[in-house]
């Protein structure tokens, strides 16, 4: 009993059903303060965030000495085709429900239920993630070819201190982390608003959203459903806490841990997910994608045409690599995209951002889920390509 105790998927449905079946009997204040810890929490791990990025990506990045560029290339090229991929995906899907789907409205939730108190000092603009993953890819880069010890003693004793305060630290933390989570959603009946006033967009966008996720695990798992259900049960505590703490930029540790059990280089979860969360958001894009084609045939009539969904499509992608995995953070960047390329109006505006406000804990947990899904996708492309570019030592799939 305390072995399956331990298991972090069980810890996460006790306290939600423990919550639930207590919620009525507790004290505004005391649920308010649940939500002030998970927050405090929260805020801790971004404000560690872009050190925590720093280190794990340049302690990868220098161990793989004069691969290091093609490694990051690969990369880049390989989120910028998954994106793309994910956003054709939402304009075939959207356009077969298309004749289903009812007028959007408007209305959003709303419930007076915040912290009790918050941290008293804003993050500043410069520390963030995606400046922290920068300065690591070229520290990483000056590590691989320039062979300093003193560097690369440097990296290393950083990244095992961040490692041991995700391991030991706030990996303890996930019961205080998710509690106050779950307490929002309840007070401000978000799941009830949802299933009320969007069910059948909810259920054509879950379906949708679910069969590409599982497609990238079966991908992932050379066809195998053994894998492929042991790869969705590994990330299953990560989505968990994504769907609650809408924040998967905060949720960073347990997705590398889970993503990290799916690997044959477990290392290397270690430098795509901290690399890749700011824009790699499969959720995201099929999410708004999907949206952006159904209000537009609500408000014009017709389909958008195949060409400026090509242009709006590139731009989109484009976007995405200076977006920030974080509540709100990405929709405000694609709003003038919106507004350019398909026309969006003052309304069509409005819609959107209240359909990512009520979407955005199954968004923020798609993100999480699919991002593992994907650096498992990625290992196996990256091993196939250097074994058909290289016949030697090199070709062999990578160690750390």
């Amino acid at each position: 009993m305390l072995h399956v105790l331990k298991n972090r998927s069980i810890q996460i449905i006790l306290i939600i059903l423990s919550y639930v079946i207590l919620a009525d009997f507790l004290p505004l204040e005391l649920q308010q303060l649940f939500y002030t810890i998970s927050l405090l929490i929260k805020e801790l791990l971004i404000w560690l965030m872009p050190l925590t990025i720093c280190a794990f990506i340049a302690n990868t990045v220098r161990t793989f000495k004069k691969r290091a560029l093609v490694f990051i290339i690969s990369l880049v090229i390989f989120e910028a085709i998954s994106n793309f991929t994910s956003v054709w995906y939402a304009y075939f899907a959207a356009n077969l429900v298309s004749d289903t789907m009812h007028s959007f409205g408007t209305k959003i939730f709303s419930a007076e239920f915040s912290a009790l108190w918050q941290l008293p000092f804003v993050k500043p603009d410069w520390w963030s993630s995606d400046k922290g993953a920068l300065f690591g890819v070229v520290l990483g880069c000056i590590a691989a070819f320039n062979n300093n010890k003193l560097l690369e003693q440097s990296i290393d004793r950083s990244y095992r201190l961040m490692e041991w305060l995700l391991v030991n630290v706030f990996a303890r933390l996930i019961p205080l982390f998710i509690l106050g989570f779950v307490a929002q959603m309840y007070q401000m009946n978000l799941l009830n608003h949802i299933l009320s006033n969007y069910a059948n967009l909810i259920f054509w966008l879950v379906l949708f959203l679910l069969s590409y996720i599982l497609f990238l695990f079966v991908l992932g798992s050379s066809w195998s459903l053994i894998n492929v259900m042991r790869h969705i049960k590994n990330l299953l505590p990560a989505g968990s806490i994504a769907l609650t703490s809408g924040c998967s930029l905060s949720t960073m540790p347990w997705t590398i841990e889970g993503t990290a059990k799916n690997l044959q280089n477990k290392n290397l979860a270690k430098v795509i997910i901290p690399a890749t969360t700011n824009i790699q958001q499969v959720g995201d894009c099929v999410v708004n994608a999907f949206l952006c084609f159904l209000i537009y045939r609500n408000f014009f009539g017709h389909n958008p045409d195949l060409f400026i969904w090509v242009q709006f499509s590139c731009v989109f992608v484009l976007a995405r690599f200076v977006t920030a995995a974080i509540l709100g953070g990405s929709i405000f960047i694609m709003l003038p995209i919106y507004e350019t390329y398909l026309n969006f109006n003052t309304e069509m505006i409005a819609i959107i951002l209240a359909l990512n406000v009520v979407l955005d804990p199954i968004v923020t947990s798609c993100n999480v889920v699919a991002n593992g899904a994907l650096c498992r996708v990625f290992e196996v492309v990256w091993n196939k390509g250097i074994s058909k570019e290289h016949h030697s030592e090199e070709a062999k799939p990578i160690t750390l």
